[in-house]
């Protein structure tokens, strides 16, 4: 099951994205001396803070998704397909940071002027994921290539 260089592929991109659901995303100095912090749930100060719900329950799919797909190695072809819904997840991470770190000033501070926006170590994680989930793919869809051709020579 771990031998297979796509399952440490895998296991790198949920280390990854469980590293993303603890670590900021990004961080906002605003015009009143404040810092806001964006996570995986939320994006918060000393004394305000709102949710980012559904950009936490995506990641934690994104974090939970390969794991599963490890330990679905003797369907290969399911794996493949199951690499692809993860490729979809992490854009979908991707997106929602995005999102979250350039309209942070016009919707959760809005009465606020930011005035310095910085993205932390987490926020390149889920690009990083996206590459091993690619390559993990890749040699799925190897292996499945070469188990179909040993079955034609028998």
């Amino acid at each position: 099951m771990i031998q297979r260089i796509q399952s440490l592929y895998l296991l790198l991109a949920t280390i990854l994205m469980g590293i993303t659901l603890f670590t900021p995303i990004a961080s906002f100095t605003v015009s009143t001396a404040d810092i806001y912090t964006l996570s995986a749930f939320s994006l918060s100060s000393i004394e305000a803070s709102q949710s980012t719900i559904w950009m936490g329950i995506l990641m934690v799919l994104a974090a939970v998704l390969p794991l599963v797909t490890i330990f679905l190695f003797k369907r290969r072809m399911l794996q493949v397909r199951l690499c692809a819904v993860e490729i979809v997840l992490l854009l979908g991470c991707i997106a929602f940071e995005a999102i979250y770190f350039w309209l942070s000033g016009a919707n959760a501070l809005a009465d606020i002027g930011v005035e310095h926006r910085h993205f932390g170590w987490a926020a390149i994680m889920p690009i990083v994921s996206l590459v091993f989930v690619a390559l993990a793919a890749k040699a799925t869809f190897k292996d499945e290539i070469t188990v179909r051709s040993f079955d034609r020579i028998r």
